[in-house]
């Protein structure tokens, strides 16, 4: 007998046991996740049927029921501040406003919008628009707003006839799961199924979220760039968001006082937890260190090199940003990284000057924490070709802010880069990270989730609102003919190059 082979044909039986029994392990808890959101999408299913038929009324009071569960100002409390204690992103304050004022904007946008039935009849072409409920919704989130982002989907889908489920990140389960729980005992008020808003049960895991991400009819992506990229290929119709890393552009006719305010307050709003907070700003050298004396006397504070270094070996630990400053105040991110005399001055925010992009220079990516990172143009064609280069490394397609005269002479500039740089957005003279995503002072959709085109990877470039909730059914009558002349077409062509 060859021992020695008998030995091998023993191990490789086991090795090939142990695979099997791992595959198998595999299997069960695969079949196991499916089978949880099956039944979770299936109660929505059940509940959405029913409702989407229900009319406009009963959206609407659908709508207004889980707005309030996040408005009302004791629900709101509690919410910012598990938010802020189970997350340690943001602080609550700024928290409880962004429940409060995302929501109240959202409402003014929905407030008469026709989202079932006949939504529109065009006689002269013969069309008439029917709007229909997409289904059941699978809602990412993320852990860098806990409550409000959810809130916003969840209104979003209920106005629209849907049913939501949300995946929230596991840092966020605990702020959703509260939030849900006030959803559910205000639709309850209403005459509502409660089973129209779920969420997957802790722990939330990847499995899980990919497998919602099948079963559901939409999927609408908020976070982390792993997770859009996920719902993209679900198989499952998807909207995702872009990487942001805004940068703002401050002209030499701009009011250094009200440009400098309005950074400030964007920059330490919610402890930089925005993707639409700026991380840099680009200032024409003609009013350049007045801008940051100015945003100085906003509570900047401007570091040496030596200061900086620090800050950037504290920040990213092998080219990642470390969880220890993420989110954090400018005075915890200074102490964090040996700063301390920085941190004793309670800086509110953090500056550092940068001249180059990409990944030798992180300081031009976004940092999600109030570090602002500060570029010096010659003039507006210079700011804007650092901005081009800042988004090739990190952030096309988000937005852009700039700050001007009021002068309507001044207007074009921002017109030059709505046509020039990769944004879906240029937004002027105000507190970006409030503005983006709407605000009472501008027209834009309220929204926590902003499309960024073809430059980011996504398939729109407008804040995600009720209309991507939507089907839009055609009813095409029989209209007179009308058949045009090709000269009346193509006689300009002809003119200039012949037939």
């Amino acid at each position: 007998m060859n021992v020695r082979a008998s030995h091998a044909e023993v191990g490789a039986h086991g090795v090939n046991a142990n695979a099997s029994a791992k595959a198998s392990t595999q299997a069960n808890a695969d079949s196991n996740v499916a089978e949880e959101v099956a039944a979770l999408v299936g109660r929505a299913r059940i509940a959405q049927r029913e409702f989407e038929r229900a009319g406009q009324d009963a959206l609407d009071m659908a709508a207004a029921a889980a707005a309030w569960a996040i408005m009302e100002p004791g629900r709101n409390r509690q919410l910012a501040e598990l938010s802020v204690r189970d997350t340690g992103l943001g602080n609550v304050d700024d928290k409880f406003r962004k429940n409060y004022r995302k929501t109240l904007g959202l409402l003014r946008d929905l407030h008469g919008q026709k989202t079932t039935g006949v939504i529109a009849r065009d006689a002269a072409n013969g069309i008439v628009e029917i709007a229909r409920a997409v289904g059941v919704v699978a809602a990412i989130t993320p852990s860098t707003n806990p409550a409000a982002t959810p809130a916003n989907k969840i209104v979003n889908a209920l106005k629209c006839g849907n049913a939501v489920i949300v995946a929230p990140s596991p840092k966020g389960y605990s702020s959703c799961a509260l939030l849900v729980g006030f959803i559910h005992a205000q639709l309850e008020k209403a005459g509502l199924s409660p089973d129209l808003v779920q969420m997957l049960p802790a722990p939330i895991s990847k499995a899980a979220t990919a497998e919602l991400m099948r079963q559901a009819d939409l999927v609408v992506a908020t976070g982390s760039q792993a997770n859009v990229r996920m719902a993209y290929a679900s198989g499952t119709p998807a909207f995702g968001v872009g990487a942001g890393n805004v940068a703002s552009i401050v002209t030499a006719s701009a009011d250094l006082h009200d440009a400098a305010r309005k950074i400030a307050l964007s920059k330490t709003f919610d402890n930089a937890t925005s993707c639409s907070s700026e991380n840099s700003v680009v200032i024409e050298d003609a009013v350049y260190q007045p801008m940051l004396d100015a945003l100085a006397a906003c509570g900047g504070v401007l570091l040496d090199n030596d200061q900086k270094a620090k800050l950037q070996a504290t920040m990213w630990r092998d080219g990642k940003l470390s969880p220890q400053c993420t989110a954090r105040s400018a005075a915890v991110i200074a102490r964090v990284a040996g700063l301390d005399e920085i941190a004793e001055s309670g800086p509110r925010f953090l500056m550092v000057k940068e001249t180059g992009f990409g990944e030798r220079y992180p300081f031009s990516g976004e940092k999600l924490a109030p570090v602002l990172t500060v570029y010096r143009a010659r003039d507006f064609e210079h700011a804007a070709e650092i901005v081009g280069d800042i988004y090739s490394y990190m952030g096309a397609g988000h937005s852009v802010g700039l700050h001007i005269s009021r002068d309507a002479a001044d207007t074009g500039q921002a017109v030059e880069l709505g046509e020039t740089l990769p944004v879906a957005r240029v937004i002027v003279n105000q507190a970006h990270c409030l503005a983006t995503g709407g605000n009472f002072d501008n027209g834009l959709p309220f929204s926590l989730s902003m499309g960024c085109g073809t430059w980011g990877r996504n398939n729109f470039s407008t804040n995600l609102n009720f209309h991507q909730y939507l089907n839009i059914t055609r009813v095409a009558y029989p209209i007179e003919e009308r058949v045009p002349e090709a000269d009346d077409l193509l006689g300009e062509f002809f003119r200039r190059v012949g037939r």
